[in-house]
């Protein structure tokens, strides 16, 4: 396997839709157009950035990661990884794994003095995957919907 992680581009939101479709979203997704719009916003973002895991030249995983400024903590940036993603015929290779890794070496080098995710309840795989990565339940996490 040649897997190569990298910051995604405009071209590759077909390819992040379809990982979202299979992996996250049940297979309910954007157009490409809507997509693409917000990638474009995003990329406004100082120090958010898609990432895109490919195996020679496939679209296999992603992930989400923003970095923020922090007052607090010293002035330490914190990141928050988000929308992490693996095709189900690609899960268990050790993709999510080497994505995590790359997040966190990251994270280390911007400076962050911790990184953080939330998981949906429901999701206990995903749950004992991170935990297996040296992630630690803290404290709550809280939601409100929003019409």
């Amino acid at each position: 396997m040649e897997l190569v992680i990298r910051l995604a581009t405009i071209d590759d939101v077909p390819s992040l839709l379809n990982i979202y479709a299979q992996a996250l979203d049940n297979h309910k997704v954007l157009s490409v157009e809507a997509a693409k719009e917000i990638f474009i916003k995003q990329s406004q973002y100082p120090d958010y950035h898609v990432f895109i895991a490919e195996n020679n030249g496939t679209a296999i995983g992603t992930f989400a990661l923003l970095v923020m400024e922090n007052m607090a903590h010293m002035g330490s940036p914190s990141a928050v990884i988000e929308d992490v993603g693996v095709l189900p015929e690609a899960q268990g290779q050790g993709i999510g794994k080497k994505m995590m890794a790359f997040a966190l070496q990251y994270a280390k080098e911007k400076g962050c003095y911790k990184m953080s995710l939330s998981s949906n309840l429901r999701r206990e795989q995903a749950h004992r995957f991170y935990e297996s990565l040296g992630f630690n339940k803290h404290g709550f996490s809280f939601l409100i919907n929003l019409p």
